[in-house]
């Protein structure tokens, strides 16, 4: 399981993060919601150990990793699925995936079957250059990267930003698999969600929580969810 307990984040003076807390468990999806700038990404960026925090927890699978670096997470299971996708654009598609290579051991680095299962178009395209998909092919292959890490926690920041709605359907479809532990590379993993679109959250969500100015002001198990309350914090 992942626990953050009251993390506090600044850049210089400003304040991104307010004691946050927030828990996400195997086999489930925690969705992060709220509008634009309210610290959903620096949450994330935070989780992932790629912007300190000034005080506070993060722990994983029992685990302090607070103090650990980006590669060191990854290390122990933790993927990242960044918001615009970064892609190597100039890399093809194969070397977008071997990238996931680097925190394996030498006997691990290969790039799972399954992943061109989920992804059937990346497996038509392993010559191109990344910067030649569009942008729905450029998430798949993002989100393709993370999964040839071998994770146990995914972390994906707003995967669905200027997609097209087939792609989107596809991603929610893995996502839920992913969760369920339906694929036999992964087993039944935690996923976090970040979303701004209330409908996609709402299809995939076992938990959520949302975000205002820095802070959590609503979280709960998705059945216990009332629409109205989330959508306060959505609307600008």
């Amino acid at each position: 399981m992942l626990s953050i307990d009251g993390i506090n984040l600044y850049y210089g003076a400003s304040h991104a993060l307010r004691g946050v807390s927030l828990a996400a468990a195997q086999g489930r999806v925690t969705c992060v919601l709220g509008r634009n700038g309210v610290g959903k990404t620096s949450l994330m960026r935070a989780i992932m150990g790629l912007q300190p925090v000034k005080d506070g927890r993060v722990s994983w699978e029992g685990s302090d990793i607070t103090k650990l670096s980006a590669h060191e997470r990854a290390r122990r299971g933790i993927g990242f699925v960044p918001q615009g996708r970064e892609i190597f654009a100039r890399l093809t598609v194969r070397e977008n995936l071997e990238t996931g290579f680097a925190p394996l051991p030498r006997g691990r680095r290969s790039v799972p079957d399954e992943v061109f299962e989920l992804f059937p178009v990346l497996k038509t395209m392993l010559n191109r250059r990344g910067g030649d998909l569009s942008g729905g092919q450029q998430q798949q292959l993002a989100i393709a990267r993370a999964l040839v890490t071998r994770p146990r926690l995914l972390i994906l920041d707003e995967p669905t930003e200027g997609i097209q709605p087939s792609i989107i359907k596809d991603i929610g479809r893995v996502i839920r698999l992913l969760a369920d532990g339906k694929l036999a590379e992964w087993g039944a993993m935690a996923v976090v969600l970040v979303e701004q679109y209330f409908d996609f959250a709402k299809e995939l969500a076992d938990d959520f929580a949302v975000m205002d100015r820095g802070e959590v002001v609503l979280s709960g198990a998705a059945a216990t969810m009332v629409e109205d309350d989330v959508r306060r914090y959505l609307t600008v």
